[in-house]
């Protein structure tokens, strides 16, 4: 189908907007100037929702059309060329965290609101009429007026350049797409600071929060912009760098040229009360939403086809910014456990798109960009692609394509042409086939006589098409001796004793340090000789042994079986990255495990031994002076004791919540979710829950308010988890942005999930209606899909929601859906019997 484009009737040069906008009212009156070059007699500007009074063309009143269905308004111009064509008009603010819409807070038993703004993908229309595709580069001069009141603070993309009797005017941007503009204001505190190049750098929240915890996302964002100036070698082209976390916000964040949105959690950083992982999940967000000031809004893809490029750069760039401004805390380890892993189970189901994949509608673009593909993968892919060019040519060519493009629109291929110049590579040939193409292989390792063999085969969880494809493979080896790229089906190495002696000492191993998409499947002797140097081994290779051979397993290649008999190899584990594979890997095992069986025993005893060194190592408190390593592995480790039900570990939870239990946000904040949770898990308490919800209601740190909605989903009580599935209907106690997020850890527990399933289709409507459109709307089927594991459960989805294939945007997500549910009931139907006894066996060695 092809795309319309309404820049091919009209090209805009200049907006000058006024907007007069009342919050009490939730309306706003607008006038907007368009400077262009009509291409036709007629031209179409996108418009929804706007009450349209009176179009001029030239300062006389033209006839207009709106169309309301394609969302847009028809104007005759009568003439081509260059021409002014100006908009009176009327809209409104709306709640559903698009256009322009309130974030609700409270401060010291006052409700309040701040007014903000989410443009991208295609919400600029509900503002001001306008060409709202990214092709269509403008500049803005824009002016707002509203019902000021003593304390309010008004923010944009640029300086304020005057006050004229309460509007405030900005100064006149540089140029960029509409999805770009932002304005927020209401009653903000901020703190600013200056790079060494003289950006001046701001971060602003609500009162709801102390000013302390604007500091460290202040001196992250400083530190960030002055790394990328030096990386990309191009200077941050604006005066300011404006950061404001707004209470309610549908994403994580948005790239706003000058002024970038976050949800509160995502750049907060409670100054008492921090764990380490907060802050660098903070600077994470903070790296990727500033990479983007370069790539999306300096240089900007052509159509949304392309928008995988802007965020699987952005999702690499935050990984190389962490790692250069906290070295201390390994970055890249978190990469390997979070982005390799989702990509690596999202994209082994048949049917899942390619990271490059055709949008016709913007209306696609929340549920076709899928994040394990479009961020996870695309980030994967760019980080193998770093990795095989250099650090240093990457770095030049990033220089030389923002040189090129600046101000401009590019697509995929352009930035392909400026690495292989500096690098002399064929970029192109290299990502092509992972870009276009749905998937990944697995590539198999074996001995066979004097040969080493090497193959590639598209690997899938679940049922599977094999049409052939191949993919160009950085192999990454240990190995002297092997090829760099493996393109073909199979490539035969002869001599392989001779090359083992010729490496003595050394396992074959393949990708290393993780950094290409593809398994590897040692066969026989190959994974014997990997295990027998398994304590010389890095974390990083251990993490990747455990995950390949877990996705094996899940694509039943191997048993899981097979991967039960390695957890005894990792007893006494100190790394918090090898830890999370085991974690992985213990989630899965759950599975074939049957409530209060002998098997969950001795799972228990298994999850126990595995974890009882660190268990007393770590301990319950931190250690002055101990390494971010540590602090984040604690977690994992009571988290796990907990799981395995020990005694000692429950006992002492409860001890720390009763020496709290009046001001549970005291807890330290790295052991906090783990107390939290415990203590509803042992009481069932449906005082304790009430006085979690009211807690959360209270709260203005969102990390706290994640860990007791969290901890709340553990209560067993129907009667607790039908009030809960109620409150994510009142938004005064579940705000929008977060009624996916408790429906997750509700439907997640299989004691409560037929109700939370139930609560679902009953309110599917609601739902729709709440969160249509809306970027969370789709994990209302992505969600079940993760979780469901049974026959019964497998027909319910399908009868639910295949009548829905034709929902723009769900239709890929219930094919999939289908198909992950099918995938784990034959896993477990398949090997379930072979696992538990494997379980026992591992137990009693233990």
């Amino acid at each position: 189908m092809a795309v319309k484009h309404l820049i091919d009737t009209f090209v805009p040069e200049n907006y000058k907007i006024f907007l007069d906008i009342d919050r009490k009212s939730k309306t706003f009156k607008g006038q907007v100037a368009i400077k262009g070059e009509a291409k036709s007699e007629n031209v179409y500007f996108h418009a929804k929702d706007l009450h349209i009074h009176k179009v001029r063309v030239f300062s006389v009143d033209t006839n207009f059309m709106n169309d309301y269905e394609n969302e847009e308004v028809v104007v005759g111009v009568g003439t081509t060329g260059p021409v002014t064509i100006s908009f009176e008009y009327e809209g409104e603010i709306t709640d559903n965290m698009m256009g322009i819409y309130p974030s609700y807070y409270e401060v010291d038993g006052e409700k309040k609101m701040l007014i903000g703004t989410q443009f991208e993908s295609h919400f600029a229309r509900q503002a001001f009429p306008s060409i709202d595709e990214p092709e269509a580069k403008a500049t803005f001069d824009l002016s707002i007026k509203f019902d000021e009141e003593a304390g309010d603070t008004i923010i944009s993309n640029m300086p304020e350049l005057l006050n004229i009797e309460g509007i405030h005017v900005f100064e006149r941007t540089v140029k960029m797409s509409s999805y770009l503009l932002a304005f927020v204001f209401g009653d903000m505190q901020y703190k600013t600071a200056k790079t060494r190049s003289g950006v001046t750098v701001g971060t602003f929240s609500t009162k709801a929060h102390k000013p302390e915890a604007l500091d460290f996302p202040l001196e992250i964002a400083t530190k960030c912009i002055e790394f990328y100036e030096e990386y990309f070698k191009t200077p941050y082209p604006l005066a300011h760098s404006w950061n404001v976390a707004l209470p309610d916000f549908s994403a994580g964040a948005m790239e706003n040229w000058g002024c970038i949105t976050y949800r509160e959690v995502c750049m907060l950083v409670d100054p008492d009360n921090a764990t380490a992982a907060s802050k660098q999940y903070v600077a994470s967000v903070i790296c990727h939403e500033l990479a983007h000031q370069w790539f999306g809004d300096l240089v900007t893809m052509k159509w949304w086809d392309d928008l995988w490029l802007n965020e699987s750069f952005a999702n690499m760039m935050e990984y190389v910014a962490s790692d250069a401004l906290h070295p201390e805390w390994d970055i890249w380890n978190h990469f390997s456990i979070v982005e390799a892993n989702l990509a690596l189970n999202r994209d082994a189901t048949d049917g899942v798109q390619s990271v490059h994949v055709e949008v016709t509608h913007p209306d696609e673009i929340n549920t076709l960009f899928d994040p394990a593909i479009v961020y996870a993968k695309g980030a994967r892919l760019m980080v193998m692609l770093r990795k095989w060019l250099g650090d240093e040519d990457f770095s030049n060519g990033l220089h030389n394509y923002f040189e090129a493009h600046k101000y401009g629109n590019t697509v995929g291929n352009d930035l392909w042409i400026a690495l292989s110049e500096t690098s002399g590579k064929d970029v192109a040939g290299l990502m092509n086939s992972w870009l276009d193409q749905p998937g990944y292989p697995v590539v198999d390792v074996r001995v066979e006589g004097d040969e080493l063999v090497l193959s590639q085969k598209q690997f899938f969880i679940g049922e599977g098409e094999e049409i052939g494809r191949l993919w160009q493979v950085p192999l990454n080896s240990s190995w002297n001796g092997l090829p760099d790229v493996l393109g073909e089906r199979e490539v035969r190495i002869p001599g392989y004793a001779a090359l083992k002696e010729a490496n003595s000492g050394i396992a074959l191993r393949l990708n290393d340090q993780n950094a290409a998409h593809y398994l590897v499947n040692y066969e026989d002797e190959l994974l014997t000789d990997l295990l027998a140097t398994l304590s010389g081994l890095d974390e990083i290779t251990k993490f990747q042994i455990l995950q390949d051979r877990k996705s094996l397993a899940k694509g039943q290649v191997i048993s899981y079986a097979d991967v039960v008999t390695l957890l005894p190899y990792f007893t006494g584990e100190k790394s918090y990255i090898v830890s999370q594979a085991l974690s992985q890997i213990i989630s899965d095992l759950e599975l074939f495990i049957d409530e209060n069986s002998e098997v969950e025993k001795a799972f228990h005893k298994t999850v126990d031994q595995l974890f009882a060194a660190d268990y007393q190592r770590l301990g319950w408190e931190k250690v002055a002076g101990e390494s971010s390593d540590d602090e984040t592995q604690r977690g994992l480790v009571l988290n796990k004791m907990i799981l395995a039900d020990n005694d000692a570990a429950k006992t002492k939870a409860s001890e720390i919540f009763a020496s709290h239990s009046n001001a549970f946000q005291t807890i330290p904040a790295d052991i906090r979710p783990i107390v939290l949770s415990n203590e509803i898990k042992t009481t069932d308490s449906a005082d304790l829950v009430k006085q979690f919800v009211d807690t959360y209601v209270k709260s203005s740190v969102a990390e706290f308010k994640d860990e007791l909605s969290t901890a709340v989903a553990n209560a067993k009580n129907p009667a607790i988890t039908e009030q809960l599935l109620a409150s994510m209907k009142d938004g005064e106690i579940v705000k929008p942005q977060d009624i996916s997020k408790w429906y997750f850890r509700i439907l997640s527990k299989d004691f409560s999930q037929d109700m939370a399933w139930a609560w679902a289709k009953e309110n599917w409507e609601w739902v729709k209606e709440k969160l249509g459109g809306d970027m969370s709307f789709d994990k209302f089927v992505i969600y079940p899909a993760n979780v469901f594991k049974t026959a019964g459960a497998l027909a319910e989805y399908k009868a639910f929601f295949e009548p829905k294939l034709d929902i723009l945007g769900l239709g890929r997500s219930i094919k999939m859906g289908i198909k992950q549910i099918e995938a784990r009931v034959n896993l477990i139907e398949n090997q379930k019997g072979d696992v538990v006894s494997s379980i026992k066996e591992v137990a009693e060695k233990l």
